[in-house]
């Protein structure tokens, strides 16, 4: 028996399965008087029906082994919709994400359906969408959330709001079915509602079959919103962490870009005017990510501050001091760290390096990494030391110090990542060559061609340019 199939929605290859049972034959169109009509056999109705119920299982199996493969919520809200429209014999809908607890994210997606049709549905009075009564049904005291809400035949419904009469008829949509996103964990998060462009209403099979696929779907939207709220938290405690603004220096410009991985970690930056017109330049990484990272960040780079305004002219004392504190109160942890010394008038820079990449200096006559002795990073060896460095950059050149997760994300081989940013740092054009923050652009560019949004990479990405005049 072949198995109808329901047209591709939205990249959906419609995989519901014949009704769970067959009809019985008709009996013939010129039947002999003396026969009696042919029952038909039991055996092959519950064979029937086994092979619908396998059917079903296999369809949702499908669905939501691809549902699990999304990893945020924009991608899991489409590809709900998509797979609901295929279930329920739909063409258009939209997924309206909006926490019972109030602390967001809210949103509206839509499979086809423009920013503008959406937008056309929202000016339609809330409590007379079917989403609207959904998410502001009462819970208090309730056992579950607000049932499905079935729409046949909207525009020959007397008691419909006469704009959503006008909005339906203007997009082209005559009926709706609707389901609500909710958890008993979570509670209500959302309602999703699929349009119809003609009078229908989807069969009692296919209102389970979407029912139970919702159901999983709340589930894995419930964690991913969760996710989301970890992650908008812990960038905001690293935002609030990091500078602010930059100082402002006579004689250096500065510019800084920085990116976090998307479970946050504890790559940073930081520049701080010094007594006597001195300007001190750092960056650094702490291992692990998440919220602790950060944490572990804050702590390191306000201790950093501490020991270079009462010692910044020796690095190697700074990162000494750091390394001998982090050892005490963080023993499990280790850091990176580049700290230099600045005298912006004398154009003199003493840093001293702690695991670290090398700077790199950038000027019309030369693009050179700074040759740092190697070492260990901070809370690897009993007691950290190594020799500072100092260079004098000639004017109009710029140098800029980077986290190592600007090398990693290149997924390449560190000495090909080197070679990399190198290029990167030479092609800066000439006429970007006045901006540190250009040039930090252009590098980013060029070192990452495919930008720090599309790779799905955990490494924080940090760069600080400082051009000397």
């Amino acid at each position: 028996m072949n198995a109808p199939h329901l047209p591709k929605v939205a990249g959906i290859d419609s995989t519901v399965p014949p009704p769970a049972h067959t009809v019985a034959p008709t009996a013939p169109t010129t039947p002999e008087p003396a026969a009696s009509p042919t029952p038909c056999a039991p055996g092959a109705v519950l064979q029937d029906r086994l092979a619908g119920w396998v059917s079903d299982l296999t369809t949702l199996h499908e669905l939501t082994e691809r549902l699990a493969r999304t990893k945020t919520l924009g991608e899991a809200l489409r590809e709900l919709l998509g797979a609901g429209a295929a279930l329920v014999g739909a063409r258009r809908g939209l997924a309206v994400l909006e926490p019972a607890d109030g602390l967001g994210p809210d949103t509206t997606t839509g499979l086809e359906l423009t920013r503008a049709e959406l937008g056309h549905i929202e000016t339609v009075p809330r409590g007379a969408t079917s989403y609207g009564r959904i998410l502001d049904a009462p819970t208090a005291g309730a056992p579950g959330p607000a049932t499905e809400i079935v729409q046949p035949d909207l525009l020959a419904d007397d008691s419909l709001d006469p704009r959503h009469r006008e909005v339906a008829s203007r997009l082209g949509y005559a009926a709706s079915y609707a389901l609500p996103l909710a958890t008993e964990a979570a509670g209500r998060i959302g309602a999703v509602v699929w349009l119809y462009d003609e009078p229908a209403e989807p069969a009692e099979r296919r209102r389970h079959l979407a029912g139970r696929y919702a159901a999983y779907a709340t589930e894995h939207l419930a964690r991913l919103l969760e996710l989301d709220r970890a992650r908008a938290t812990t960038a905001t405690l690293r935002e609030e962490l990091m500078p602010a603004r930059l100082p402002r220096v006579a004689g250096v410009q500065l510019a800084a870009r920085h990116r976090t991985g998307p479970r946050g970690g504890g790559d940073w930056h930081d520049a701080l005017p010094l007594p006597d017109a001195a300007l001190g330049l750092a960056v650094g990484s702490v291992t692990g990510s998440g919220p602790s990272a950060v944490a572990a960040m804050g702590r390191l780079r306000a201790s950093l501050r501490a020991y270079a305004v009462m010692e910044g002219e020796d690095p190697v004392a700074v990162l000494s001091d750091l390394e001998l504190l982090l050892r005490l109160t963080e023993p499990a942890r280790s850091a990176t760290a580049l700290f230099a010394y600045c005298e912006p008038a004398l154009r003199k820079v003493v840093l001293a390096g702690a695991g670290h990449s090398p700077p790199l200096i950038i000027g019309e006559r030369r693009t050179e990494f700074v040759e740092t002795s190697l070492s260990a990073p901070l809370g690897m060896l009993a007691c950290w030391e190594a020799p500072s460095v100092e260079i004098s950059p000639e004017p109009g050149e710029t140098v800029l110090l980077y986290t190592d997760g600007l090398l990693h994300r290149t997924g390449e081989a560190m000495d090909r990542a080197f070679a990399r940013l190198h290029a990167a740092a030479a092609s800066v054009p000439k006429p970007l060559r006045d901006d540190p923050g250009a040039i930090a652009d252009h590098v980013l560019r060029t070192v990452l061609p495919d930008g720090l949004d599309t790779v799905d990479d955990e490494e924080d990405v940090v760069l600080l340019a400082a051009r000397f005049a």
